[in-house]
């Protein structure tokens, strides 16, 4: 396979040299932590939200217009820079770790140099680094709107806790009004090019605009922080900010926002795509396969992942065959889809806070198997919460990492717009995703560990922070969970999600499916409301690639396990397992497969 290609080859950079003498080079270590501290600086200051979401608030005042030529332009030249500079570093003086983490960044800017190249993409978007779209760039789920609307109602990670965090808010607002009207113009161009958005996700994307078009200042979304003023200000402060606030909404977000629903009704929408893929737009092939070696970390087409999707719902369809057998169930699957989907019974409750209480529960009832499997734990707090009003009815489960310093706790969101049609057949193996001991315990012990070099304590690899977040599902039985065979049945329908986003991905990608025969698939092979499944496959029309990640990181960390599991016999340890795939923050497939291959030889050699 190709991946294998890319591990011999990483292989030899990451680990060519053994450490033989435990006295490193200190001159080369020098030069290194100049990089690696460089590299931290950069990313802060083009990626500043990361920043914000870690506690870091040096760039608390400022956000890139990260869609301008300007900014490309800049970034092309410094990815080429460091690039540069890695060859300098005198590889056989370092240690493993990093050695490994040289790898991350080297990877890292030969990607995003890469994407730099191609006409459709733009790198560096703040929403987690996930590629945008130069001449699309906002849409309906992963865009710098609602990253804003959620910064802006006080409730995210933008503090508002002094006089100079709420000016530099107000700063932040001025770059964001100058993006809209870059973003405005990029659509423009857009549709000069024929590059544009489906007409699904316009419609959905002009919906969403409402919210922050409000005249009654008091009720705007971006008058959050003003009902939250702290006490100790004096009240001279608090006049000066609400009258500054108050001129935010009505002469900048306001205006902004009215300019932009008018474009996309009246000229964007007209000319939106009746297609669904990114493989009918302008280089979109080449594109696709550019998104899929990002989001993956490796160089399958998207023919072997589309049969690698494919043999995979074949097999998870087996299993849920046999728990329908087990419920005692005499109709077919699709038909046992039906009766999740609809049953009363997995729709108890009346009140949000019922949804939240169960979660909780969820929590407690695995905190005593949780030694078994880890003895590495997070310091940062824990808490659920559900999604604010503004973005509930578009939003999806979700976590969002802590600070760095332990000040704000990592939270685990629940998007619940109608409580009695809350299903929760999938809540056990949801909560293990995003939480415990999936993302909530992954990104956590990242930021917190001290011996990776920072620019790794904010670093979202989505193969890896999915991958291992699909993975914790499976670990559900281990940890006491799954004694409900609904519960069981909800990990087998969320692992059969994963693996159907592989076929529909790749099919409207690449293959030239349609919504319609996207969606029709997912009713066809999985539990999920229509409701539910329709928002996916949108999510996905707007995100070529992402959604491969989950599957492709779960599927290799099981590997990995196994690998381990049959070569170290009785040695094998499932802790130290989950420490070496935890303890280097995000990898690269290819650099976490490097890096357990080393594991698993090191501990026969000490045998």
């Amino acid at each position: 396979m190709k991946l294998r290609i890319l591990v011999l080859f990483f292989f030899t950079i990451v680990y060519s040299c053994k450490e033989n003498n435990p006295q490193l080079n200190n001159d080369t270590i020098v030069v290194l932590d100049v990089l690696f501290d460089d590299f931290h600086e950069f990313k802060l200051k083009i990626n500043p939200l990361e920043g914000t979401r870690s506690g870091d608030g040096t760039y608390n005042d400022y956000l890139p217009n990260y869609i301008s030529d300007a900014h490309q332009q800049k970034l092309l030249e410094s990815y080429t820079a460091f690039l540069d500079r890695i060859t300098t570093i005198d590889k056989a003086n370092l240690s493993d770790s990093q050695k490994l983490s040289l790898g991350v960044m080297k990877w890292d800017c030969e990607i995003k140099k890469e994407g730099l190249s191609n006409d459709l993409v733009t790198i560096a978007s703040p929403m987690f680094e996930l590629p945008n779209f130069e001449l699309m760039p906002i849409n309906q789920i992963f865009s710098f709107h609602l990253e804003m609307g959620l910064l802006g109602s006080g409730k995210g990670a933008q503090p508002f806790k002094t006089v100079v965090d709420y000016e530099n808010w107000l700063k932040r607002v001025d770059d964001y009004v100058e993006w809209q009207q870059t973003a405005i113009a990029n659509m423009e161009e857009g549709v000069a090019k024929g590059v544009v958005l489906p007409k699904a996700i316009i419609e959905r994307l002009i919906d969403q605009l409402d919210g922050y078009i409000v005249t009654d200042i008091e009720h705007h979304l971006f008058y959050g922080p003003i009902t939250m003023l702290p006490d100790d200000f004096s009240d001279a402060k608090k006049s000066r900010l609400e009258n500054k606030y108050e001129e935010m909404i009505t002469a900048k977000i306001n205006p902004i926002h009215i300019k932009l629903k008018q474009f996309l009704t009246e000229k964007y929408l007209p000319a939106g795509k009746t297609t669904s893929g990114i493989g009918a737009l302008p280089n979109g092939q080449e594109t696709y396969q550019y998104l899929i070696k990002y989001h993956t970390t490796t160089n399958l087409t998207a023919e072997e992942i589309h049969a690698l999707g494919l043999q995979e719902v074949d097999r998870i369809a087996a299993e849920m065959e046999k728990v329908k057998e087990q419920i005692g169930f005499k109709g077919d699957l699709k038909a046992f889809f039906e009766l999740v989907r609809s049953s009363p019974e997995q729709k108890p409750f009346t009140a949000p806070e019922q949804v939240i209480a169960n979660f909780n529960a969820i929590h407690e009832s695995m905190k005593d198997n949780l030694g078994k499997l880890f003895d590495l734990k997070p310091k940062a707090g824990f808490e659920v919460r559900r999604v604010e009003a503004f973005r509930e009815v578009s939003a999806s489960a979700e976590y969002l990492a802590g600070s760095k310093d332990g000040s704000r706790p990592g939270t685990f969101y629940v998007p619940i717009p109608d409580v009695t049609a809350y299903n929760t057949f999938q809540d056990e193996s949801l909560f293990l995703h995003e939480a415990i001991p999936g993302h909530h315990y992954q990104l956590s012990l990242q930021q917190e560990n001290e011996k990776l070099p920072s620019f790794l304590h904010a670093e979202g690899m989505g193969v890896f922070v999915e991958g291992w977040a699909l993975y914790s599902e499976s670990l559900g039985k281990e940890l006491g969970l799954y004694t409900d065979p609904y519960q069981y049945f909800g990990m087998l329908s969320a692992e059969m999600h994963r693996a159907i986003r592989l076929v529909v991905d790749s099919g409207m990608h690449a293959m030239g499916w349609s919504r319609e025969r996207a969606i029709q698939y997912s009713l066809d092979n999985e539990a999920a409301s229509e409701a539910g499944i329709i928002s996916e496959i949108e999510r996905y029309m707007i995100a070529p690639g992402q959604a491969l990640s989950y599957k492709m990181g779960q599927l290799k960390i099981r590997e990995l396990r196994e690998k381990a599991k049959n070569a170290l016999g009785d040695a094998f340890s499932i802790k130290e397992f989950h420490n070496q795939v935890l303890n280097s923050g995000s990898l690269p497939l290819v650099l976490l497969e490097v890096k357990i291959d080393n594991w698993i030889a090191n501990t026969k050699e000490n045998e």
